[in-house]
């Protein structure tokens, strides 16, 4: 029974998160760090919990309070959290909240929306992973002349890719060792697709970078040796600095893969000022090099979740077309299917992003 401004939704569409896959082996780990933060109701390997939090549903029920616009009959995304008394409780991930594998979940109206302009619910499903890689892309702060290389090509990182090229962004790298996730690289927009074990994403990205520490000098002693023959160069010099362009630029670089040793790669690989949005969510304790950074002034930078605000945007950007995510979804399965479809997204070349039908009797891909 939904309490005073609560919803039930009949499950639509549920898709299927990496850190649902993540979740299943790892959730101890990640509710170990959740109570350091304070939170002691994240899922654990001993309790009982419905997972999904990437979901679209229709009103069914409504609590006391709730606005006209969520009749019954509507259909509704939310983003993922959940009162239960005073407390919130993440949607899928606590068992105080059970998700959207089932035939119906509970939200909050506050933290939903109707979908738009009779977007499909395979579409609609998609807003959560999608506004994720959209906080992303806003955290990174580029521009479109900045080159983006995106590492690692699974349901994430194509969806970084969709917003990259929506913003306009000339050119996006994508590299990844599955073929069939190159391939939908490819289909998202990116611009150059590499296999890492044959070719340097940095050296595919057709810009000379400055990557080793001659290079850097050079640049210094030739940029001032310029300078100095202006009258007033300090003027010169600090209207380029506000622009930007008085030190040497490198990449954005979206690292997606999630396992230990990546940023240390990315560290000790990418050019010099190299910004990196880390989204990947690697579950093991991991290392790099700081001096290895801070000698090349690399920006590090961790990302997730993303705001309500994030949340809606992406909403009508997926139901008005200006982010295009339809090749993320490469099955569907009934509830019967879960275990199958767990199964074949440890096969990067066969999926990317499996959704959950409830009223489906599909029970493998």
């Amino acid at each position: 029974m939904p309490a005073r401004g609560q919803l039930v939704l009949d499950v639509l569409r549920c898709g299927i998160c990496g850190s649902d896959l993540h979740a299943r082996e790892h959730c101890d780990g990640l509710a170990d760090v959740l109570e350091e933060l304070g939170y002691e109701h994240f899922m654990r390997t001993s309790s009982a919990t419905v997972m999904g939090h990437e979901f679209v549903g229709e009103v069914v029920e409504r609590g006391r309070g709730v606005r006209r616009e969520f009749r019954e009959g509507a259909h509704v995304v939310s983003f993922p959290l959940v009162r239960r008394g005073r407390e919130g409780h993440p949607v899928g991930l606590s068992p105080l909240a059970p998700g959207g594998y089932a035939e119906r979940v509970l939200v909050e109206q506050s933290m939903s929306f109707v979908v738009p302009n009779g977007l499909a619910p395979e579409v609609a499903a998609l807003t959560e992973p999608m506004a994720v890689a959209l906080h992303a892309v806003n955290e990174a702060r580029l521009s479109r002349r900045d080159t983006a290389i995106v590492l690692g090509c699974g349901p994430v990182g194509l969806a970084v890719i969709c917003w990259l090229k929506a913003r306009g962004v000339r050119t996006v790298v994508a590299s990844d060792l599955s073929a069939g996730r190159r391939a939908l690289a490819e289909r998202c927009g990116a611009d150059v697709v590499v296999d890492p074990t044959e070719r340097s994403p940095y050296d595919a990205a057709g810009r000379r970078f400055v990557t080793t520490a001659p290079d850097l000098f050079r640049y210094g002693l030739d940029a001032m040796d310029k300078l100095r023959l202006v009258p007033g160069w300090h003027h010169v010099f600090r209207a380029a600095d506000r622009l930007g362009a008085a030190q040497p630029g490198g990449p954005v670089v979206f690292e997606c893969v999630g396992v230990p040793g990546m940023i240390d790669s990315v560290v000790t690989a990418a050019p010099m000022a190299t910004r990196v949005v880390v989204v990947g969510v690697c579950m093991g304790t991991d290392a790099f090099r700081p001096s290895m950074g801070i000698n090349k002034q690399v920006d590090l930078r961790f990302v997730a979740y993303y705001s309500p605000l994030e949340f809606r945007d992406t909403l009508h950007a997926l139901a008005d077309g200006t982010v295009d995510a339809s090749p993320l979804v490469t099955g569907t399965v009934g509830l019967d299917g879960v275990e199958a479809a767990f199964a074949a997204l440890g096969d990067p070349d066969r999926h990317a992003k499996v959704l959950i039908d409830p009223r489906s009797a599909v029970d493998s891909l």
